[in-house]
């Protein structure tokens, strides 16, 4: 049984170090998509301090539609292209949001959001989705953000098989 520990660093490596120690020993006994998802999800919003909102948009009939998420009630779908998640999933590359209200077309599914950041999640070649986390500070997230959720991202799909 997975045990969440508190992850206490004094730099945001370690914690990302810590933290991807603990998505590895949470996921590497399941391969179901679901499954992963929603624990993954749930280990990131109770381990990342200023977070209101993370969560999985998996394409589906040619949209992004929402999958395992922790926070507020969101939006269920979403075109490609549009917003952040809609942009990072068409550009295929993380997108870092400092301030959403000056994000051209951002949708606002939880107004406490300030900032934001989405990976796309690609698997040998092929969109599934994308991760996205909110937060209520503004310019919450940066580059060693980005870099360590992708990480985090790839060792969600490398547990897919």
């Amino acid at each position: 049984m997975f045990e969440l520990k508190t992850v206490r660093a004094e730099n945001k490596g370690a914690f990302y170090k810590e933290l991807c120690a603990q998505v590895r020993s949470l996921l590497h006994a399941e391969h179901d998509l679901i499954a992963n998802a929603a624990n993954f999800c749930a280990l990131l919003y109770h381990a990342m301090p200023d977070v209101n909102w993370v969560g999985f948009y998996f394409i589906k009939e040619g949209e992004l539609v929402v999958g395992p998420f922790q926070g507020k009630p969101a939006c269920v779908r979403i075109a490609l292209g549009k917003g952040v998640c809609g942009t990072a999933a068409v550009k295929r590359e993380t997108l870092l949001v400092p301030d959403v209200n000056q994000f051209p077309g951002h949708i606002f599914c939880d107004g406490d959001s300030r900032s934001e950041v989405v990976v796309p999640l690609v698997k040998d070649g092929k969109l599934l989705g994308v991760l996205d986390i909110d937060s209520p500070k503004l310019a919450r997230f940066d580059e060693e953000d980005q870099i360590n959720l992708e990480r985090l991202s790839t060792a969600f799909l490398d547990a897919l098989g």
